[in-house]
């Protein structure tokens, strides 16, 4: 049975210790369970809690945002970032091979070229998410079918997921503190 359940979460780096991200004092995050909306090694520990039940869940990178993959970095030539200030360490997006958005990281330029890395920022991090239930219920027939909580006009950019680790629709996921940038033709994905 699919459930629409609220969390309110804090995102280290468990190896580091560096705070990624949270929602505490904000909306809870909403997600429809079994729709991938979320990494799997979170949600698999989410549907088991119930309301009022804290955790801390460590989550591997493969349950996570996956392995670092060498092979997902690229160098380009500048003039594909034309119009683009570029800064290291800022995210664009692009359009993969699909049609579907993917996040790129720059991650060094000259005055020829610009390299890119396509894995996920969060790409080979061992996590621990500090989770709270605050609402846990039955998703509705159209929640189910959509993977919307709560209708269409609900649409937004969810947190913690973006289709896991195998670059699916991302909308950005969470644990992202630059602003959404556009490509404006660049990067088209490879790998």
């Amino acid at each position: 049975m699919s459930k629409v359940i609220g969390i309110e979460y804090t995102l280290k780096d468990a190896n580091t210790g560096d705070h990624l991200d949270s929602n505490v004092g904000a909306a809870p995050l909403e997600f429809v369970s079994g729709k991938g909306q979320i990494i799997p090694g979170l949600e698999s520990k989410l549907i088991e809690m119930a309301v009022s039940e804290e955790a801390d869940v460590l989550v591997e990178p493969k349950d996570a945002y996956g392995e670092l993959n060498p092979e997902a970095v690229q160098t380009l030539p500048k003039e594909q970032f034309a119009g683009i200030e570029l800064k290291e360490g800022m995210s664009l997006y692009g359009t993969g091979e699909q049609g579907e958005t993917v996040q790129v990281t720059v991650t060094g330029f000259n005055d020829n070229e610009v390299t890119i890395d396509y894995n996920h920022p969060m790409a080979g991090k061992t996590l621990m998410f500090s989770v709270a239930i605050l609402s846990s219920r039955a998703a509705t027939d159209e929640e189910i079918q959509t993977g919307v909580v709560g209708g269409m006009a609900a649409m937004g950019g969810g947190c913690c997921g973006g289709g896991s680790h195998d670059h699916g629709s991302s909308e950005g996921g969470c644990c992202s503190s630059e602003p959404k940038q556009e490509s404006h033709g660049g990067c088209g994905c490879s790998h």
